[in-house]
C-alpha cells in the first residue's frame, strides 16, 4: 500500500500522547461523535429509498413494443411469455390473452424462440415494468439472412474462392460458442451458422468470450439447418462433419475447396438428418484416455487443419 508523504498524519495514528507531542501534532481526542442510527439489514438508511434499477437496455416488453421490432424486423434471441396455465389472472390480463396468444403466433411464424415463463421471471427480467406478460430479448449483433449469405458466398466462388462456412449444430454453452467464433474468424471463415433454436445466444458474455469476434464475422441464424446446408451444397460445397465416430481422419479431407464444416453439441453430437446430408465424417485422432475433446477445441484444430493446408498449396 503506498502512502501521500505529502499528507500530513493524522493524531489518531499515534498511541501515546507523547508520540503526537513529539511530531507537534495534537493529542487525540476522546470520540464524542453521536453513533449513527441502527441500519436495515440490507444496508439502507430507514429513511431513504434505494434507486429502482432500470430494466436492461436489450429488453423490449409489452405486447405493443415487441410486435413493432417484430415488424420493423429487429433482431431478437427469444421471446419470454407468461405462463398462462395454472395461475390466476386478472381481468386485465384475462383481456389480452387474445393479444399474446396473436403475438405468439407472430413470433413463430418469424422463427423466433419461444418460451414460457412463471410471471415472476417477467417482473424480475423488467425490474417490475409493464411488461403485460411478455418480454423479448433483443439481439447484440445483426443477424445475415440465409439468402444473402448463400449469394455473396456463391459469388466467391465464381471469383475463384474457397470459403468455409461453419454450422453449429445444437451448441448451447455461451463460452464454446464464443470461443468457437473467435477461432473461426482467426482462421479466416467466411461465416456461422447456428439454429434459431437450441443455441446459444448472442449476447454480451459471447462477444465477451469470443474476444469481440462476433462483431467481426457474419452469423446466420437458420430456421432449419438442413435447408441451409443444402442451400451450401447447392452453389458447389462441400459438408464435412465433425465426428468421433468416423474412421476417417481430418487429415485426408481436402479442405482447399470450398467447405461447409459441422460442429454438433458435446452431449448429443450432430443431428442424424444433417449427419446424412453431409459428404464426408471425419474424426480427430486421440491418444488419451478421453473419448473426445470439447467442442471449442475441436473446431479449432479442424478450422487450422483446414488453414494448414490452404496455406501449403497457395
Amino acid at each position: 500500500m503506498g502512502y501521500d508523504n505529502d499528507k500530513p498524519l493524522k493524531s489518531r495514528f499515534y498511541r501515546r500522547p507523547s508520540d503526537a507531542e513529539s511530531r507537534d501534532l495534537p493529542a487525540p481526542q476522546r470520540r464524542t461523535t453521536p453513533q449513527p442510527q441502527r441500519m436495515h439489514s440490507h444496508g439502507a438508511h430507514p429513511d431513504r429509498k434505494r434507486p429502482e434499477r432500470a430494466a436492461p437496455e436489450n429488453l423490449i416488453f409489452g405486447i405493443h413494443p415487441v410486435r413493432e421490432a417484430i415488424e420493423a424486423g429487429t433482431g431478437i434471441e427469444k421471446i419470454y411469455f407468461r405462463k398462462s396455465a395454472g395461475e390466476v389472472l386478472s381481468p386485465q390480463e384475462r383481456a389480452g390473452v387474445g393479444a399474446l396468444n396473436a403475438l405468439r403466433t407472430q413470433a413463430a411464424e418469424a422463427d423466433i424462440h419461444i418460451q414460457e415463463v412463471p410471471v415472476e421471471k417477467l417482473d424480475r427480467l423488467t425490474r417490475h415494468g409493464n411488461h403485460q406478460g411478455v418480454v423479448a430479448v433483443a439481439a447484440a449483433i445483426a443477424y445475415r439472412e440465409i439468402n444473402e449469405l448463400a449469394e455473396a458466398i456463391e459469388a466467391q466462388i465464381e471469383a475463384g474462392e474457397a470459403p468455409v462456412v461453419v454450422v453449429l449444430d445444437s451448441v448451447t454453452d455461451i463460452r464454446n460458442f464464443g470461443a468457437i467464433a473467435r477461432s473461426a474468424e482467426c482462421a479466416g471463415v467466411a461465416a456461422l451458422i447456428v439454429p434459431a433454436k437450441h443455441a446459444a445466444p448472442v449476447n454480451a458474455e459471447a462477444i465477451k468470450s469470443s474476444a469481440g469476434a462476433l462483431n467481426l464475422i457474419p452469423v446466420c441464424r437458420a430456421g432449419s439447418l438442413r435447408g441451409a446446408v443444402s442451400l451450401l451444397k447447392g452453389i458447389g460445397m462441400q459438408c464435412v462433419a465433425a465426428t468421433e465416430k468416423s474412421n476417417t481422419l481430418i487429415y485426408e479431407v481436402d479442405f482447399v475447396q470450398p467447405t461447409v464444416i459441422v460442429m454438433g453439441a458435446e452431449d448429443r453430437g450432430i443431428s442424424r438428418d444433417l449427419l446424412n446430408l453431409c459428404d464426408v465424417q471425419a474424426g480427430i485422432p486421440l491418444a488419451g484416455r478421453i473419448e473426445s475433446l470439447n467442442v471449442s477445441a475441436a473446431a479449432a484444430v479442424i478450422l487450422f487443419e483446414s488453414r494448414r493446408q490452404r496455406f501449403e498449396r497457395s
